[in-house]
């Protein structure tokens, strides 16, 4: 059921109010830093899904003609590209995550999609696809049958329906791991990237490394980069530091900021966000064009003909609101009560927080998606 803007604004009122409240209190390092150079790897591959019921590539898509044409060639049938014509064939790029530490065997989920004209991959096989990292090397092979979350059914122009995307999907551990990525941690020091900058956050991480291995253990090298000396009791046993220093707890900072997305109307306020005194004015103009029809008669026993045609007529309503004034270091919470009372909708509430920033008045970062 539709909720009116008044009522939406009243939710948003209540979520913006919960996000002033204060901090959560202390996390643990897990959440906030990893160990540098323990981080994951890209993979991405090129192949093809067979097995399709027609919804393959279309012989436009010459690449998917010349592979089909090169695989038949290894298993030894010789045949020119252009007389390749298989729409139960597509050509994919297939993609994967490969996570540090992982060893030889492991399994990994990876995600497919249709690079030429294919309309859906659902119930479709992904052929042998070696998946390469930047380097240029094969980290991982992938195969096995499409999972797609979506279809597509009928004749485009004619009748068609249509859900999701049903030229993407997923094979879970469809890859398996070929060559290990093992980052050494046998060093006299280890780094923590915070996945955050922030130098508040990083002095408070040094200082909590400091209190738990001694003083002079840890420095904060900028805001986003933690370096700490391996103390003698953990030189061969560097995963029981690593397991210790991600159970200290922090008190994370973060800087004042506010996420609006014009394409849904969403409106999100971290805590600390403040506005500075400003009048706010919001109304709305509304414009309505309708289109009469008129039919014209030919006088009688002439020899004119019957006309039908139409006349256009335009209105234009515009609402009176008052403006409000806005107090020193009102929480956008107040701003959202007080245009609540307006009749605003969230819409216009992402307007007029962009004309804050602008202004000034907006003491946060504004972030538009």
């Amino acid at each position: 059921m539709a909720r009116s803007p008044k009522a939406l604004l009243s939710l948003l009122a209540a979520l913006l109010a919960a996000a002033a409240l204060p901090a959560r209190g202390a996390v643990r390092v897990k959440e906030l830093a990893d160990v540098a150079g323990a981080r994951e790897n890209q993979l991405f591959g090129y192949g093809l899904v067979v097995g399709l019921t027609g919804t393959g590539d279309t012989t436009r898509v010459l690449f998917t003609q010349q592979s089909i044409a090169n695989l038949l060639g290894r298993l030894g049938i010789r045949l020119d590209p252009s007389q390749v014509s298989a729409r139960n064939v597509a050509a994919v790029m297939v993609t994967a995550r490969l996570p540090a530490f992982t060893r030889p065997g492991a399994t990994l989920d990876v995600a497919v999609g249709s690079m030429g004209d294919a309309t859906s991959i659902s119930g479709g096989v992904l052929l042998l696809t070696p998946l390469t990292a930047a380097d240029g090397q094969v980290y991982a092979v992938a195969q096995g049958p499409v999972q797609v979350g979506g279809y597509a059914a009928g004749v485009r122009g004619m009748s068609f329906s249509q859900k999701n995307t049903p030229t993407s999907g997923r094979v879970p551990a469809g890859a398996t791991v070929e060559r290990a990525v093992t980052p050494s941690l046998a060093a006299d020091t280890l780094t923590l990237g915070l996945r955050d900058p922030d130098f508040t956050t990083a002095a408070r991480l040094a200082a909590a490394v400091n209190t738990a291995l001694g003083a002079g253990s840890a420095r904060a090298l900028d805001s986003a980069a933690v370096e700490v000396k391996v103390p003698e009791a953990f030189k061969s046993d560097a995963v029981g530091l690593v397991a210790k220093l991600e159970a200290l707890e922090v008190e994370a900072d973060s800087h004042a900021r506010v996420v609006v997305s014009e394409r849904t109307g969403t409106v999100v306020a971290g805590e600390r966000v403040r506005i500075r005194p400003a009048t706010v004015a919001q109304g709305g103009l509304q414009v309505t064009v309708q289109r009469t029809p008129v039919v014209s008669q030919p006088a009688p026993y002439s020899y004119g003909t019957t006309v039908r045609t139409s006349e256009l007529h335009t209105s234009v309503h515009e609402e009176s609101r008052e403006a409000v004034a806005l107090p020193g270091t009102s929480s956008v919470a107040d701003l959202a009560k007080a245009l609540n009372l307006l009749g605003a909708a969230p819409r216009d509430l992402i307007a007029i927080l962009e004309a804050l920033k602008t202004a000034g008045a907006l003491d946060a970062e504004l972030e538009v998606q």
